[in-house]
């Protein structure tokens, strides 16, 4: 009941078709068994800045149709941007950049709007801070217009907790969803995310800890896996790493119907095989 699906960006990534259109990525993504994406447009659509500008009416209907004429699911619209960025003006200008993504997802069709949440800094960078009070003060104030905003035109708006991030364990993310108060504010689950070097020796608390509190809010799901490499993980395609999914999958066939799973860090040489070890475990699990 699982339906998986990839990043589109990650879908024909050699040399030779790396500049192809939105619809022959979509077909190929199609032909190689997956039901549906994550589209961030900007690494699919190259040579355009998708700021508010950019995203019309007309664009969401490509989406729209081109999505629907491949059978494909529009599993997220990704606008990862940083909503704590320090300068104010930058702010607003992210804050804008949502808006306008929420407007397409609405015409589109697309299932939700995806973020990350951000770091205190210009950089985008982990330093301590983001895992302090004020930097989630910070995010939570101005992520609140932008959620209100989905609200207002039914649109789902997940956050993903990411370890070197603002939000960066499910009590955070908690806190998160009730300072803000909307049951359209919902939850990207990305369980290698969770990890770092300082608790990766503690996987199976950390994870699970995340679906049991998190359970109810959990839209969608990520899916890969990671190596060592330097002292830090490096995030790869699933089944390729250190990854044990035997919880994570038999939550998911428990709890979560039909739920649509993208692969993460794939390849064109791997994904197919990546899809299909994921569902070999899934009817195991």
């Amino acid at each position: 009941m699982i339906q998986i699906g990839i990043r589109l960006h990650d879908v024909n990534t050699t040399k030779e078709k790396q500049f192809q259109t939105l619809e022959e990525r979509a077909k190929t993504a199609r032909a190689e068994g997956f039901s549906c994406v994550h589209l961030a447009l900007g690494k699919v659509i190259p040579g355009v800045v998708f700021d508010e500008a950019a995203m019309t009416e007309g664009l969401a209907m490509r989406v729209k149709r081109v999505f629907g004429q491949s059978g494909l699911d529009v599993a997220v619209l990704g606008c990862y941007l940083n909503l704590a960025h320090p300068d104010p003006a930058k702010r607003k200008d992210i804050q804008s950049r949502y808006y306008a993504n929420i407007r397409v997802a609405a015409l589109a069709g697309a299932c939700m709007v995806g973020t990350e949440t951000g770091a205190p800094n210009e950089a985008y960078k982990y330093e301590p801070a983001c895992h302090g009070a004020e930097a989630l003060d910070t995010f939570i104030r101005n992520l609140a217009p932008v959620a209100e905003e989905a609200e207002k035109r039914g649109v789902t708006l997940a956050i993903e907790p990411v370890w070197n991030h603002i939000v960066w364990n499910p009590d955070r993310a908690l806190e998160v969803i009730r300072a803000i108060g909307s049951r359209n504010l919902r939850i990207i689950f990305d369980p290698v995310n969770l990890l770092s070097v300082e608790n990766v020796e503690d996987r199976e608390r950390v994870i699970g800890e995340a679906m049991d509190k998190l359970c109810d809010r959990i839209a969608m799901v990520h899916l890969k896996d990671y190596a060592r490499e330097n002292g830090k993980l490096k995030s790869v395609a699933a089944g390729t790493g250190e990854m044990d999914y035997s919880d994570i999958l038999s939550f998911l066939k428990a709890r979560k119907p039909y739920v649509m799973a993208t692969l993460e860090n794939t390849d064109d040489t791997n994904a197919v095989w990546a899809r299909e070890h994921i569902e070999a475990l899934y009817a195991r699990a």
